[in-house]
């Protein structure tokens, strides 16, 4: 089976999360992905991220020319790697080349940047009207966001999303999941994709342009939190959404649960379930409004029952009688779950030399089609790996003019070959 994007070509242009992140999925999707690398910083900022990889597993620092991080082994997955100095201008011809010869490009540099290098949208069009060049940033290339640097925390701090989980009185909670990194790309290729099919319509490429704060705040605002709060719903409501009761986690003698039960036919089952009947048709219970009204008492009557029974036990019971509910998992059970993991949801990372260290796991690319296929596979390249066959297959330069590049520090080539060669496990 084909892969959806095969015979597309990205430029990847992009570092840290939030772009190698859009990158991954377009290289999921079978995109032919070019990541280019600066020389002066060793590259990606996430091949110096720990822990690494090595010949004897997980490591905090770095112990081999050869170790990898884990950073980069799940990000850099199905991607080539180049080196190139694009503060020079032999390398900012070179990326016109790559331009002119690909779909797509993507980029996550600061604002500004790319108007500097002259390598922004304005500047490659006119070497590929066809391009549809994406940006990933912090706060957009329109309004005024000043210096403001774009990490994750910043932009969960001015999303409203730290406000919206704990009880009412807790501190700001910051998500573990690093939720602006992860949004931001998700719409990045929506906006890809919609502008490459526009693209084979009409032969023009486009700008698409990608805030952190804009994805994230859109996703806080599909929850009308202000008019929830204006009939007297909390904002914050901790474990449980009095709103939707019965509904939150519930904690037993071992574990968690989770209940989900706003309809009279859930409710049901789970008063069934608590050995509670007698209230399905009491004035306080008997109705989601009645419900909702009382969610406070309700919630304390599971919580009583859990308390007294184990994990098992609640979720037979509460399954028994038809009540939507699920253990609360850790992370290391999540990724192993047999389903997730048969569909490639969820996928074992792979060192390019050492291969596959047991409990090392990364995302997948979450979708399955019927016809075309995905894949992630390929282990992440080493640090300019690539540079030699994209110069001279892809753009046609002679062996003599990578030499006089990679001579004059515009290029490097990649210089431990024995990283295509895996060991035997």
């Amino acid at each position: 089976m084909s892969r959806p994007l095969e015979g597309k070509t990205v430029i990847d242009l992009t570092s840290a999360l939030a772009g190698p992140y859009a990158t991954l999925l377009l290289a999921g999707l079978g995109a032919r992905v070019i990541k280019v690398e600066n020389p002066q910083r060793g590259g990606d900022s996430s091949r110096n991220n720990s822990p690494y990889v090595g010949a004897d597993g997980l490591s905090v620092r770095r112990r081999s020319p050869d170790d990898m991080s884990v950073s980069m082994m799940l990000r850099g997955r199905g991607k080539e790697s180049i080196v190139l100095d694009l503060k020079r201008p032999e390398g900012r011809e070179v990326l016109r080349d790559l331009a002119r010869n690909a779909d797509v490009l993507v980029e996550n540099y600061s604002s500004g940047v790319t108007g500097r290098l002259g390598i922004d949208f304005t500047a490659l069009r006119e070497v590929n009207p066809r391009l549809v060049y994406t940006s990933i940033s912090g706060f957009g290339a329109t309004g005024d966001h000043g210096d403001r640097k774009a990490m994750d925390t910043i932009i969960q701090a001015l999303s409203g999303v730290m406000l919206t989980a704990g009880e009412p009185d807790d501190p700001p909670v910051r998500f573990g999941l690093p939720v602006g990194d992860l949004v931001a790309p998700l719409f990045a290729v929506i906006g890809t994709l919609a502008a490459v099919l526009e693209a084979e319509r009409t032969g023009l490429g486009q700008h698409v342009d990608v805030s952190m704060l804009g994805a994230l705040t859109s996703l806080v605002a599909c929850e009308p939190f202000d008019a929830l709060e204006s009939v007297g719903f909390p904002l914050r409501t901790g474990a449980y959404v009095p709103r939707l009761a019965p509904f939150g986690t519930f904690r037993t003698k071992d574990g968690w649960f989770a209940i989900c039960a706003p309809t009279d036919q859930f409710a049901a089952g789970v008063l069934t379930a608590i050995g509670r009947p007698d209230l399905l048709g009491s004035e306080d219970f008997g109705t989601r409004d009645a419900r909702v009204a009382n969610a406070d008492r309700l919630h304390a009557l599971i919580a009583g029952w859990a308390a007294e029974t184990t994990q098992a036990e609640a979720l037979a019971t509460l399954e028994a009688n038809g009540a939507p509910a699920a253990a609360v998992r850790t992370t290391a059970e999540a990724v192993r779950d047999p389903q997730v993991v048969a569909r490639g949801e969820v996928v074992p990372l792979v060192h390019p030399r050492f291969g596959h260290f047991e409990g090392l796991y990364g995302s997948g690319l979450p979708v399955v089609f019927s016809r075309s296929t995905t894949d992630l596979s390929t282990p992440a390249p080493g640090l300019g790996e690539h540079t030699e066959v994209v110069l001279r297959d892809l753009l046609g330069y002679e062996s003599e003019r990578i030499t006089a590049l990679e001579e004059a520090g515009v290029v490097k080539r990649h210089d431990r070959s024995d990283l295509a060669a895996p060991l035997a496990r």
